[in-house]
């Protein structure tokens, strides 16, 4: 979501680009492929995507990938297909110290007309550091940021963090200009850097993009973006076929077989479907009752009755598109015995952005009960469900998370999903065995070393039966044959680029 001087992860993905003729040679770029002679006024794309802006296009939460999937928002870096950083507004950085790295800025401009400087981006770090709550990939980490001279930005860390230049590839960190940052949240709108600006935002149903003409990686061969906010993925898998949109995100196994095949992409994703038991209270504060719950689960019937073949058997946290991840999986231990669930009542909850997500807990739901347990399934829309979910309302919750999003480090999301103060921990875990483990997988340095500190951390974590993985899933899109250019990438940060066009 980078000159490399940092550890890398080396997932094998790139084969997942092959999937879109002429796609953008390098999934990752932060640009892709900008315009030719000059950069001729291009049709504009009409974009579908699955998730409405919940927090007003906030870069600190869920919108901030909406951001950089659709070319608005960029970081100092970037991630490359082996999820290594890759420059991005930053074109090169050292380690000076175990604690602090100086990032040397490339010459770039803000949509609003400014210039990218140190001290802006200094302080567009500082407020990240500083916000309430702070953005997943900052989880635990405390960061100073200062200008360094006229191209240079030092930044340090409260303690070591070999992986600072992956964190910052985080769509949650991007850098906006100083005009952004007033009361509340900072507002995207015409501050960012990428090469598509948003000029217009109606309400949650959809947003106006124009291309940023002074965009540092050439101009957009797109003259603009007209984004569309469907949740229904009928409808989203429709307006492909009708030809009413140019691309469309998530389309639903269901729909699949309806979309003709040269409109019908798929790659790899490092997105898993998870059964998140809530250990805070509730029925599943007794581990016994979550090994029952575990026990009763059957991923195949979900990846062959629901998934259709595009998805994996949950393995664990991390799933087959982290390729080192299945070589170093450690067996959890120390599993509670499961009791008998003797009709305990338990409240299941899922969102229906996902169309597979409501289907995936029907069969949970059905497994449970024949288990033991009476089950309430509760289905609503994503951004009425995240607050309830964060607080524990629910005994139960399967969502969709990519493992990888929030930094590009695997240890990222086993801080933030997993540990005592992790800010998406929607199973509310609080276990000193599991936060040791993270913490000394988040101090390790070495690529090896830091992948063996994680899968340890994994086990431990699933040891505890907080969480149940269900499926490794690939995405879907569905794509115009007019279409050129777009970007599928695993980490699902990047949608549309500047080569992306009609």
């Amino acid at each position: 979501m980078k000159s490399i001087k940092s550890p890398v992860w080396f997932f094998a993905v790139l084969a997942a680009l092959a999937v879109v003729p002429a796609l953008a040679g390098c999934f990752a770029s932060p640009g892709g492929e900008s315009a030719s002679g000059g950069g001729q006024s291009g049709a504009r794309l009409r974009v579908a995507l699955a998730f409405p802006p919940a927090e007003n296009f906030s870069p600190y939460g869920a919108d901030a990938t909406l951001l950089s999937r659709l070319g608005v928002t960029e970081g100092l870096t970037a991630l490359d297909a082996n999820g290594g950083a890759t420059p991005a507004l930053a074109r090169s950085w050292r380690r000076e110290s175990d604690r602090t790295w100086q990032f040397t800025l490339r010459d770039a401009a803000f949509q609003d007309g400014t210039d990218v400087t140190p001290k802006a981006v200094a302080g567009a770090l500082t407020r990240a550091a500083q916000a309430e709550p702070p953005p997943a990939a900052l989880a635990g980490v405390t960061l100073d940021a200062r200008a360094d001279g006229g191209r240079r930005v030092r930044i340090t860390t409260g303690t070591p963090d070999p992986v600072l230049p992956v964190r910052l590839s985080s769509p949650s960190l991007a850098i906006l200009s100083p005009k952004a940052y007033g009361k509340g949240n900072p507002d995207p709108v015409g501050t960012a850097t990428g090469p598509f600006e948003i000029t217009k935002v109606s309400g949650t149903g959809s947003a106006t993009l124009d291309r940023f003409d002074d965009y540092w990686g050439g101009r957009a061969q797109a003259s603009g973006i007209d984004a569309r906010f469907v949740k229904d993925g009928t409808a989203r898998a429709n307006a492909v076929r009708s030809g009413d949109v140019d691309i469309a995100e998530a389309i639903p196994v269901a729909q699949a077989p309806t979309l003709d095949k040269a409109t019908l992409t798929e790659a790899g994703t490092t997105r898993t479907t998870s059964l998140q038991l809530n250990t805070g209270s509730g029925p599943f504060e007794d581990p016994k009752l979550r090994a029952a719950a575990r026990q009763a689960i059957d991923s195949s019937a979900i990846v062959e009755g629901v998934f259709e073949g595009y998805a994996d058997p949950g393995a664990g946290i991390y799933g087959p598109a982290v390729t080192w991840a299945e070589g170093k999986r450690v067996k959890p231990a120390g599993r509670a015995d499961a009791a008998r669930p003797d009709g305990t009542r338990i409240t299941l909850a899922t969102y229906d952005n996902r169309p597979e997500l409501p289907e995936v807990a029907q069969v949970v739901q059905q497994q449970l009960q024949q288990a033991g347990f009476e089950v309430e399934l509760e289905v609503r829309e994503y951004s009425r469900l995240e607050s309830d979910a964060l607080a524990g309302r629910f005994d139960a919750f399967i969502g969709a998370r990519n493992s990888l999003l929030d930094t590009g480090d695997p240890v990222g999301i086993l801080a933030s999903d997993y540990t005592c103060d992790g800010g998406y921990n929607l199973a509310l875990l609080c276990d000193k065995n599991v936060d040791r483990a993270v913490k000394k997988a988040d101090g390790t340095d070495g690529t090896g070393e830091r992948q063996d500190a994680a899968m340890a951390a994994e086990a431990e974590i699933l040891g505890t039966d907080a969480v149940v993985p269900l499926a490794h899933q690939r995405i879907i899109a569905g794509v115009s044959t007019r279409v050129r250019g777009v970007i599928l990438d695993p980490y699902e940060r990047t949608l549309v680029g500047a080569g992306t066009r009609r």
